[in-house]
């Protein structure tokens, strides 16, 4: 999709609402027969989880089933499941089958293929809302929306969530302002442990109670800027009780989604409670749950097959679940949501075609009117939904005059909600085009072709492929979806460095055919023992250096301890900066001053002699310092890029 930098900055500076597809939760009015206590009030949240509809209700429900996201972008038709009770109360799309957000990994390419094998929203990669902001307005006419911090989407990507790091309102306000028209949610990340987040700081190193106003204060600029909901991604602080303390500030704010990556915050040593090895506590989520039961929650961690997905709902009682690691090993993850893959083979399957990246149908409704008065419509009775939530949990007198007022404006508003939604739908028959003259937009599949493909992690990773060039991306990125998806077969038939090395799309692509013929006649593959033992010498090398890394940690911070030092990190800032290839280059001519100058402001952490001396560092292994190759662009850290 091509969209030039000029639309892009109108969009941030207009303070007209654009297109959105929200949903109220559809709660029938209550008639009271006595004045309700405190504890009255609480108990019926509790228990009329299904009030009784009325008409009018099912009618609204209906009107706004049929112009919801019916298709999975990229994807498949969905069969209905089993959905929890607020699932698709809260919005027009499906959110129990989702993709995270992963910075290098989640980009369109992987949304598309993993969106047709089942998942029901994708989150982009984390961008960065000041850069966003920053390149939109330094972009001229021309400019792709690929060239904006790397944001592609085609009008197939729906539902869709564009993911943000910020510790700046404004920042943030004003890049959700520039998405909105092409995605059905904006993310604030709170959970990015990487150590570029300390010292950048945004991710998880906002969730202290120093920060608790600032990203109070990102949350409702947000949500005043767009219409569209805000969502929020964040870890686990050091006890349930501030977790949820933490979470019900958030939907106060303005929040409309809350993540739960159930692992604790990170530290920058990355050790103890901040650590990210282990499995994740989803009985905190669950506690998180109980306490915001009408209040959209989803889960993630812990999932690796799809029974982890049903055992982790069914653990946690969250309205959805949430997967990175899992699904990047296994793209089609999500794919018996379907049903049962060899009962139900002759089911069909409707997919979307897709349309190249400049289409220019990107967003059609952006400028209709009835849109733009939904979405206000639609965004007061989300207030008057939180409203309602305040009332339920801290009682009525919690609430303010105004607050009163806007409740009482509730039917009122649902109404004028409805006569638009009914226009919609009229003017939408009336422009339709005759089925005749419609040109075809899906194909049909049958259930048990899509099993056998969502199955063969080969012919996944082939197709990943075919996307990618459909829709370019990073090779760093496309190396890394390849050697997760195929991790097996390049490990069983020694293909795994190989993959590592490719520079270009179409040495993938021969790394892929030589798998496939291994594969198909595997008399053919001959196995390298000397190969294998270099390969086992690295994953060694690798191993050591990781350990030597925490060694040199724990004395900076023992240092910083001795000297008294208030910020135990002091040190561990220093130099911590792993020098590129090009900076490696230019400093191996450079005179000796200025290599010593340089290294010590930059790099001081790691070993010189390593990098530039002729042979390399002679210490080898006793060296205190750290020996890490220097980066590129083509260098994907994988511990470092997936994360949140």
């Amino acid at each position: 999709m091509k969209m030039c930098a000029d639309e892009l900055v109108e969009i941030a500076n207009s303070s007209t609402d654009d297109t959105s597809s929200k949903k109220i939760g559809n709660k029938s009015k209550k008639k009271k027969k006595e004045k309700s206590s405190k504890k009255n009030v609480k108990k019926r949240k509790h228990e009329d989880k299904s009030p009784k509809k009325t008409k009018k209700d099912k009618k609204k429900r209906k009107l706004r089933e049929e112009n919801s996201h019916d298709v999975p972008a990229g994807g498949i038709q969905q069969q209905q499941l089993p959905t929890p009770a607020t699932n698709q109360q809260h919005f027009p799309f499906q959110y129990q089958h989702i993709l995270a957000p992963m910075v290098g990994a989640s980009e369109l390419a992987f949304r598309l293929l993993c969106r047709k094998y089942g998942a029901t929203l994708s989150y982009t990669p984390m961008m960065s809302a000041s850069e966003f902001v920053q390149e939109a307005a330094n972009a001229k006419n021309g400019i792709t929306n690929s060239d904006i911090c790397e944001f592609q989407t085609i009008p197939q990507d729906r539902p869709l969530v564009c993911h943000f790091s910020a510790n700046d309102p404004q920042d943030f306000a004003r890049a959700a302002a520039l998405v909105e028209p092409y995605c059905d949610a904006i993310d604030l990340n709170l959970g990015c442990p990487q150590r570029t987040a300390y010292l950048g700081h945004f991710g998880s190193y906002l969730l202290g109670k120093e920060d608790r106003q600032l990203i109070v204060d990102i949350i409702r600029a947000g949500s005043k800027a767009v219409s569209k909901p805000i969502f929020v991604k964040i870890r686990l602080l050091d006890t349930i009780e501030e977790t949820i303390e933490l979470c019900h500030q958030l939907r106060d704010a303005g929040a409309s989604l809350i993540a739960i990556h159930a692992r604790y915050r990170a530290s920058w040593e990355r050790t103890g409670p901040g650590a990210r090895d282990g499995p994740a506590m989803l009985d905190q989520v669950k506690k998180v749950k109980e306490s915001m039961p009408d209040f959209p929650i989803v889960s993630n961690g812990n999932v690796i097959t799809y029974d982890d997905v049903v055992h982790n709902q069914t653990l946690t009682g969250a309205d959805g679940i949430m997967s990175a690691e899992g699904i990047l090993n296994n793209p089609a993850l999500y794919l018996p949501r379907y049903g049962d893959l060899d009962k139900d083979g002759e089911r069909s399957i409707e997919l979307q075609k897709l349309s190249p990246l400049n289409d220019g149908k990107m967003n059609q409704n952006t400028g209709n009117a009835s849109d733009k008065a939904s979405r206000k419509l639609n965004k007061k009775l989300r207030e008057i939904v939180a409203i309602e939530q305040k009332i339920a949990e801290s009682g009525e007198d919690s609430i303010n005059d105004d607050q009163r007022n806007k409740l009482q404006a509730k039917s009122k508003l649902q109404a004028k909600l409805l006569e638009i939604e009914n226009s919609s739908k009229c003017n939408e028959e009336s422009n339709q085009i005759p089925e005749s003259d419609a040109t075809p937009k899906t194909t049909t599949v049958k259930l048990r072709d899509l099993a056998e493909s969502g199955r063969n992690p080969l012919s996944l990773a082939q197709e990943y492929i075919s996307l990618v060039k459909q829709y370019p991306m990073k090779i760093r990125s496309v190396v890394f979806h390849t050697r997760r998806i195929c991790k097996d077969l390049f490990e069983k038939y020694q293909l795994m460095e190989e993959c590592i090395a490719c520079t270009s799309v179409e040495e993938v692509e021969i790394v892929l055919s030589k798998c496939a013929k291994y594969a198909a006649n595997p008399q053919s593959f001959h196995y390298d023992q000397e190969k294998a033992t270099r390969d086992k010498e690295a994953l060694e090398n690798k191993r050591l250096e990781e350990g030597k890394r925490k060694r040199y940690e724990d004395r900076m911070i023992r240092k910083a301890k001795r000297e008294g030092l208030s910020d135990l990190h002091h040190y561990l800032r220093m130099g911590a900066e792993v020098p590129s290839i090009e900076t490696v280059k230019k400093l191996k001519k450079a005179p000796q001053e200025e290599r010593l100058s340089v290294w010590k402001k930059n790099h001081s952490q790691h070993c010189m002699a390593y990098h530039l001396e002729e042979g390399g560092c002679k210490r080898d292994r006793s060296c205190a310092f750290i020996h890490v190759a220097a980066t590129s662009k083509l260098i994907f850290v994988e511990d470092a890029e997936v994360a949140g």
